[in-house]
């Protein structure tokens, strides 16, 4: 019975947890129609609610904005839109920081996460995985030996973490992807890159 049991929720938790965020993901961007006049809601229009319309809408809008930024007129109207938010005290803040880590984490030419490491932590006897991210030159000037500026992500919630400068020879670099050392974070080591065992070799005594 509890064989069952168990067998029963490894089908049903992942199924309903995918639901769940799907459910939670289109709820949100469906909040999108409401920037939308009230005559121009699907509801009106259809006679019915479909759910996920504002996905569409959500994904024209991130869209357009972004062919807008690409010309003359959109940069403009970016920089002065910028400059307006700078001049709200608290706002000015909290915008500035955010944009910060989206540049780097979404620029396609950002240095954000572009290997994966392993470093000693937290103490000298145990590694743990981390991403190598950029170190300030102010700092780089103060530091003798060559350091490499590292986060180290908790599990199993990789947003929160440890941000260290670590010399780079204290560190080993580590052949798997981005993607791949996430996984293995969020499911704490359950989902793990697969090892390929090579089973020793033995000379052959010639003829």
């Amino acid at each position: 019975m509890k064989k069952y049991l168990l067998t029963g929720l490894l089908v049903w938790v992942p199924l309903g947890i995918t639901i769940w965020v799907l459910d939670l993901t289109i709820s949100t961007l469906d909040q999108s129609l409401l920037l939308l006049p009230v005559n121009w809601y699907p509801d009106k229009l259809l006679g019915i609610h479909i759910p996920g319309l504002g996905v569409i809408l959500t994904v024209v809008i991130v869209l357009g904005t972004g062919l807008l930024v690409h010309n003359v007129l959109g940069q403009r109207l970016l920089r002065y839109w910028e400059g307006l938010l700078r001049r709200i005290p608290v706002v000015s803040s909290i915008y500035h920081s955010v944009k910060q880590v989206s540049d780097t984490l979404l620029s396609s030419n950002g240095l954000a996460f572009r290997k994966v490491l392993l470093v000693r932590f937290p103490h000298p006897e145990a590694w743990s995985l981390a991403f190598q991210t950029t170190i300030p030159g102010e700092v780089a000037q103060q530091l003798k030996d060559e350091y490499v500026g590292v986060f180290i992500p908790t599990a199993p919630s990789p947003v929160n973490g440890f941000y260290f400068y670590v010399r780079r020879a204290d560190t080993l670099e580590i052949n798997i992807s981005v993607d791949m050392a996430l996984k293995s974070i969020v499911s704490m080591g359950v989902v793990a890159t697969p090892v390929i065992y090579y089973p020793p070799q033995h000379d052959v005594p010639p003829d």
